[in-house]
């Protein structure tokens, strides 16, 4: 499961920023997962549930926002947001896109107790 790792990198980031601004605690953190990005969104937060144990984050809510794949085609210039699994430019049809958002897992908010 590389959820598990995944989130003791966050939890990386969570105890510096909870270090930087003096915070007691953290309350609440959002990521934004790419559907593209390998992550499993339910197993992410049991990872995140069970890593937060004993930390600085073991009373946080984890919210996270899931971001669609969103393509760039340099043929007409268009871009488009995909639902499905069609990776063509829905303007005119190229198959040379660029995947432009949904491939990241970004720590997008931490609310902080100081």
């Amino acid at each position: 499961m590389h959820e598990l790792s995944l989130v003791a990198s966050v939890f990386e980031v969570l105890e510096e920023k909870a270090r930087e601004h003096g915070a007691a605690r953290v309350i609440r953190v959002v990521l934004k997962v790419g559907v593209m990005s390998g992550v499993v969104p339910d197993l992410l937060e049991s990872a995140f549930d069970t890593y937060k144990k004993e930390t600085v984050a073991e009373t946080a809510r984890l919210e996270i926002v899931v971001v669609p794949a969103k393509l760039r085609c340099p043929d007409c210039g268009g871009e488009a947001v995909r639902e499905d699994t069609d990776f063509s430019c829905a303007g005119c049809g190229s198959r040379r896109v660029e995947i432009v958002e949904g491939r990241d897992l970004v720590v997008e908010t931490i609310e902080l107790e100081t």
